[in-house]
């Protein structure tokens, strides 16, 4: 009896792309080519291969493979990504459909002014409500992330400190950053041509006050790089001293921004005593994140320091609106253009939905759902500093460790409980991090669950540890050697093998 292979009917354990095809397939018709002569191509631009090993595929090859692939993802729609540091938000749908409004999206950067009104005057109205959310009135819509807003805050201090002290400022190169810093402080600090000396923290997870004094003893502070609240989600209570202090040292204070998320509506850094500071409108203004950027990130500063600000600024002369490139004690562009205006039409919508009462309470249940997580889980996991937390709580492996498990093997055992894992290892003041964020965008019943998996993965540690070691389970590939795959890294399909390695 013969046996017949049967057809394998659509499923979500996809095969590449590759396996898909069969020769003779094509996904696409072009027009015979109508330049006449054989030379119409130099030949140094022809390829000089087949294409050999391509997928031969059709349309509806490609969109079912790719579409099935995509239901593997998990994102914002589909539950909360408690990132520590990283505030996954959810980006509203209406700021979507603001930002798709013709007008916008078919605007050239090069359109004449007299024809850009409408989109100058959204670019002007969100400078204004950036400086009141803030207290600093100088704004440059123009950097294009929060590392290059932080790198154009920390140019203005250059470009201020230079013109005040003349050919003294050469002696005022330090930055003075904390041991909890993002990581783009000091390489935004060296870029700028500052060496940094790194600020201790005392047992309370803040700036140690007498550390900050004994550096700004030593001379040659041009300014202090601060993220408020810190990066162990607690809120610096002696900022105004801090700021006193640097400033009688004769320096500037800068304060990262990516954790404003804690303070729109409530607290405004210019009135701490601030000089500049850089916001991520992908955080505390819902615009998409990461792979659905691209960013901006916002520069504010005092009025003192907005003559450095980037070429152009977006200005108002009675009814009309223009760009400013009359700025002599500029810095330059930072960006092309004006930024990325797509994210600003977003953020402008979010502050519009929600106005100055939505904008506090935003901050507010942000606050509140993480002191939330912080209680519930305190008494299961390490919590390394008895403050209460701002916008995101902290925790350690230390209890976990004893038995042999770590903070990864916990974030990997998350997955199969349905979660995206909080940011692990980070920051590093605390050993074995994990920094939980869940943002306002989550609810109580969504709080809960994800307490519950932490708690019930607390459990599978005492009673079976390999569980969780081994973890996760429930994922179409298993753990990773996630290192060798970021230092070697197999990016081609390899006929040969019949297979694609997980470094792709």
């Amino acid at each position: 009896m013969s046996i017949t292979k049967v057809t394998q009917h659509p499923t979500q354990n996809e095969g590449l792309i590759f396996e898909r095809s069969q020769t003779g397939r094509v996904g696409y018709r072009l027009p015979k080519l109508d330049v006449p002569g054989s030379d119409a191509i130099p030949a140094e631009l022809r390829r000089d291969d087949d294409l050999e090993g391509m997928p031969e595929v059709s349309e509806v090859d490609v969109i079912r493979h790719f579409t099935r692939i995509s239901t593997w993802n998990y994102s914002i729609d589909l539950g909360m990504y408690p990132l520590g540091s990283c505030t996954m938000k959810y980006n509203s749908r209406l700021n979507e459909k603001v930002a798709r409004i013709g007008g916008y999206t078919n605007l050239h950067p090069l359109a004449p002014e007299e024809e850009s009104q409408g989109a100058l005057e959204l670019m002007y109205r969100l400078q204004e409500d950036l400086a009141e959310i803030t207290g600093l009135p100088g704004v440059s819509l123009q950097p294009a992330a929060g590392a290059q807003g932080e790198m154009t805050g920390v140019m203005l201090i250059r470009a201020f400190l230079d013109k005040r002290d003349g050919d003294a400022s050469a002696d005022r190169r330090v930055m003075l950053i904390p041991e909890s810093a993002h990581g783009t402080n000091p390489a935004s600090a060296a870029l700028a041509g500052f060496t940094v000396k790194a600020i201790r923290a005392n047992a309370d997870g803040l700036t140690d006050m007498e550390h900050l004094r004994q550096l700004c003893d030593e001379g040659g502070v041009a300014g202090l790089m601060l993220t408020n609240p810190n990066t162990v989600g607690i809120f610096e209570t002696n900022i105004k001293e801090i700021c006193d202090t640097i400033h009688a040292a004769g320096g500037l204070v800068y304060m990262d921004g990516a954790n404003m998320n804690a303070l729109v509506g409530v607290a405004r850094p210019g009135d701490m005593g601030v000089d500049v500071i850089h916001l991520n409108l992908h955080k505390t203004f819902s615009t998409p994140h990461g792979g659905g950027g691209p960013g901006c990130g916002p520069c504010c500063c005092t009025a003192e320091l907005a003559e450095f600000l980037p070429v152009p600024r977006i200005e108002k002369s009675g009814d009309r609106f223009h760009l400013n490139y009359d700025l002599p004690e500029s810095i330059g562009r930072v960006k092309a253009f004006f930024g990325n205006f797509g994210m600003m039409v977003r953020a402008l919508s979010y502050i519009y939905t929600h106005g100055a009462e939505g904008l506090r309470e935003a901050t507010e249940t942000a606050v509140l759902n993480a002191r939330y997580v912080a209680e519930k889980l305190k008494d299961t996991y390490h919590k390394p500093y008895n403050a209460d937390c701002m916008h995101e709580a902290i925790f350690s492996h230390k209890h976990q460790s004893a038995k042999g498990v770590v903070t990864l093997d916990i974030a990997k055992r998350l997955i199969d409980y349905g979660f995206h894992p909080p940011t692990v290892y980070f920051p590093l003041v605390v050993e074995g991090a994990m920094l939980i964020e869940p943002t306002e965008s989550v609810g109580r019943a969504d709080l809960d669950a994800f307490i519950d998996a932490m708690r019930s993965i607390d459990r599978e540690i005492s009673e079976s540890p390999e569980l969780v070691t081994n973890a996760p389970h429930s994922t179409r590939i298993g753990r990773l050697d996630e290192a060798a795959a970021a230092r070697k890294p197999v990016l081609r399909w390899r006929a040969e093998t019949d297979a694609m390695t997980s470094g792709a």
